[in-house]
């Protein structure tokens, strides 16, 4: 019982104090934005995109894309459901599930909300990685959804990274952070197994090169 009273505890106050948390974090920080014009290309049009980014990266994506009416992708794990509840304190709708679990109906929810209009937000590496490997689920979603993937990288100047899989990032207080856009990249409809794999190779390339790029503003060559 005490266990279950201190879970349902957490599940409300964890996404109320990163909501607070990242806000006053990030208000203390300096972010520079690279290729406006390719969000400005996808995202101010009627008709939805795709986000994909890396997981190390999910702490500034969250703050920074809170405001562009998006769905996102959220494994359907135990752990997941407060990523869950803090990705939705954030104000983003969210679907359940991963390349192990429920993938295929996630991907078909998230197609629903964009058939609504959403944006679609997706962890190119997906929630257990390999770290900086592109799944497959965001290219199936990009052909079947007719919407482009729009690639985004950052990096920034001061950090904690964390002791995950991934190497989760989060930047110190008063730090510079350099947000990218990158070119859009459209998938063709009704795409086959091969060319999934030209395609997400395609992207895995782009978000690497992006990778490095942002880093290098820092002076390192990964995060």
């Amino acid at each position: 019982m005490k266990k279950g009273f201190r879970y349902r505890v957490a599940l409300w106050l964890v996404p109320v104090l990163f909501f607070w948390v990242t806000r006053l974090l990030f208000a203390t920080c300096t972010i520079r934005v690279h290729g406006q014009r390719h969000w400005d290309k996808v995202g101010t049009r009627n008709e939805p995109a795709i986000a994909s980014f890396w997981h190390y990266s999910i702490f500034f994506i969250l703050y920074y894309m809170r405001k562009k009416n998006s769905v996102a992708m959220v494994s359907a794990s135990k752990d997941g459901e407060f990523v869950a509840r803090v990705v939705e304190k954030m104000g983003y709708e969210t679907v359940r599930g991963s390349r192990k679990r429920g993938g295929v109906q996630a991907i078909k929810g998230l197609i629903r909300h964009m058939r609504n209009g959403k944006n679609a937000a997706i962890v190119a590496d997906g929630s257990q990685g390999p770290e900086r490997v592109v799944q497959a689920g965001c290219i199936v979603l990009a052909s079947r959804a007719q919407a482009p993937v729009l690639p985004l990288i950052w990096s920034c100047s001061r950090y904690k990274r964390f002791g995950s899989w991934d190497g989760t990032v989060l930047p110190l207080p008063f730090s510079t952070i350099d947000f990218f856009y990158g070119e859009p990249l459209v998938v063709p409809a009704k795409i086959k197994s091969d060319g999934i794999e030209e395609y997400r190779l395609l992207l895995e390339k782009q978000l690497n090169s992006m990778y490095a790029e942002a880093w290098a503003l820092h002076g390192r060559t990964e995060h």
